[in-house]
């Protein structure tokens, strides 16, 4: 079948270079309910080599989209401009990196916010339940639609470590290496607690109206307390001591009575406002349960060894950071170990970095070295 005809150019709202993937037939879902009509939304960068043998496929975090690293189609920079590109640790001249858009978003992807084929209405809560397998196989089928059978790696870093993970686990003879960085096998009880108090904002906003609200409106009070409740969990308390201290905003800005005072206030709000305005909600609510949700021992009869044991790839990065309290070192421990345990050539890296959670996306210093390292070894 042609590919040609099955690639498509997103809407105005999504990243210019993003090209949408229509999968073919209807989509089932893990956890039960189908989509008759499937868009995944990706980006690639680098040749593909004649074998089809280069591929490295990039699964995102919760919120960014397809596009990872600037090009020429869109010269604005990416999530990861330092990670992917012509001689960075993800080098292009060598790989052809394939980013996509999960399943469940809003970026070009199909999810909650897409018009269901079926009535014309956006899907709201009527989308199926998300599951971190379902964004996971979206991607193969994805790629199968784009010719590529195999990846040589799949990487993925917070949710989209998790979907890295699973995608080893479900196609195993598919994936020749993995990385996975700040993610784990499943979630702490303290990781879905944070989470589940962002969605209750959410849905406590009125403006939520149980997920009917218009296309392009929303809960917006709700969004912007639950990034903000996000952001301090993506970071840690060193951070915020060594960037901000007890610095105050000038007086002028503070005259609201129990307005923000201090600078850290003023930025966690610049900060959810931006989130506001390019995020849905509903997608939002979909995407932060199928974190919750997810646990690697569903694949090994209730055992995470077990179901690490299934991954196949014959060398393996996990990465961990040690302030990082949303997904804990020790999980990625339990990652390296299990792995080992299973045959695989596993290298495990604890980072020292004070940026927590999100050190993947910032702390180029200490995460390009270690990537580099490994994409360049045979």
């Amino acid at each position: 079948m042609s590919t040609a005809v099955r690639i498509h150019a997103p809407p105005a709202s999504v990243p210019p270079a993003t090209r949408l993937v229509t999968l073919p037939g209807p989509f089932r879902m893990r956890r039960g309910g189908i989509l008759p009509l499937v868009h995944i939304g990706c980006e690639r960068w680098g040749e593909l080599a004649p074998a089809r043998d280069n591929v490295v496929l990039l699964f995102t975090g919760l919120s960014p989209s397809a596009h990872a690293a600037s090009s020429p189609e869109d010269p604005t920079p990416g999530w990861w401009e330092y990670m992917v590109g012509p001689g960075r640790p993800i080098d292009t001249r060598r790989w052809h990196v394939v980013c996509v858009n999960s399943l469940g978003s809003c970026f070009g992807s199909t999810g909650p916010a897409s018009p269901d084929p079926r009535t014309g209405e956006p899907y709201r809560l009527r989308f199926p339940e998300l599951c971190i397998e379902d964004i996971a196989r979206s991607a193969r089928e994805a790629l199968r639609v784009l010719g590529i059978e195999r990846v040589h790696t799949v990487v993925g870093a917070s949710l989209g470590g998790m979907a890295a993970l699973a995608y080893a686990m479900e196609f195993p003879d598919e994936v020749e290496r993995l990385v996975a960085i700040s993610a784990a096998a499943r979630a702490t009880p303290f990781a879905i607690a944070i989470r589940s108090l962002q969605r209750e904002i959410i849905r406590s906003d009125p403006a939520w109206r149980g997920g009917d609200y218009p296309p392009g409106q929303g809960p917006r009070v709700g969004m912007r307390l639950a990034r903000k409740l996000g952001l301090m969990s993506y970071r840690s308390a060193q951070e915020w001591l060594v960037r901000f201290g007890r610095e105050r905003l000038p007086q002028e800005a503070t005259r609201e009575p129990f307005g923000p005072e201090f600078q850290i206030e003023s930025y966690l709000e610049h900060n959810a406002r931006k989130f506001v305005e390019r995020f849905d909600a509903n997608c939002y609510l979909y995407l932060s349960r199928s974190m919750d949700v997810f646990d690697a021992a569903e694949h090994g009869g209730g055992s995470v060894e077990r179901a690490l044991a299934k991954v196949r790839a014959r060398r393996a990065l996990v990465v961990g950071v040690e302030t990082d309290f949303l997904f804990p070192l020790f999980q990625q421990e339990e990652l390296a170990e299990g792995l080992r345990a299973a045959g695989c050539e596993v290298r495990f890296e604890a980072l020292p970095s004070i940026q927590g959670h999100d050190a993947f996306l910032v702390d180029e210093a200490r995460f390009a070295p270690v990537v580099a390292r490994f994409m360049e070894a045979p």
